[in-house]
């Protein structure tokens, strides 16, 4: 895979920091991004639909996939289960002439900031506290009070990580958030 194909940005936050949201309105918001769907060896959560929201491989397919090298960066996340970028899914969206962005965790974003460099833009997008984080996480629904302390503890350790990104953005305010993230992206992209 050429490394200068094109650009690349990368959203990253602990569980629960507004990420995914921000990204969405990032999307509406800039025609000439395009979503990379990640691989993941987890089931699918609720409405997850495979080749949109990730492509859900087994664990013995992703460790396949490892071995015949077919992902830019990947990384097991939690004990059992990975997640990955495709190096095809990378060539598909730049073939198309736009721009990656990327809605990844923290190691996986300092993975693909270290690879392309100055190719690459890295957000950091911090929660206002892990008070609000947790607050949120529990608000979601979507996990077990034991799957929410795991995410706390793991989003201790990924704060002290923000230093390794381009731009920080304290998401305490969904707009002011959007606006931060979206300039930083079109000052990147021209």
């Amino acid at each position: 895979m050429s490394n200068k194909t094109g650009k690349l940005v990368i959203l990253s936050a602990p569980s629960g920091s507004g990420k995914t949201t921000i990204m969405k309105r990032i999307l509406h918001d800039l025609p000439q991004l395009e979503f990379s769907i990640s691989a993941t060896s987890r089931a699918p959560r609720g409405e997850e639909k495979h080749g949109t929201d990730y492509y859900f491989f087994s664990k013995d397919e992703f460790r396949k996939a490892i071995e015949q090298d077919m992902f830019a960066e990947w990384e097991e996340v939690y004990s059992g289960t990975y997640y990955g970028t495709l190096k095809s899914e990378m060539e598909r969206i730049w073939s198309s002439g736009k721009s990656i962005i990327f809605d990844i965790d923290v190691k996986g974003g300092i993975n693909l900031k270290n690879i392309f460099g100055k190719q690459a833009l890295s957000i950091f997008i911090m929660p206002p506290s892990i008070e609000e984080l947790e607050k949120r996480l529990v608000g979601r629904g979507t996990d077990s009070a034991e799957a929410i302390a795991c995410r706390i503890s793991k989003a201790t350790v990924e704060i002290e990580d923000a230093k390794n990104f381009d731009v920080i953005v304290v998401n305490d305010n969904l707009e002011v958030a959007v606006n931060q993230v979206e300039k930083a992206i079109k000052d990147f992209l021209v």
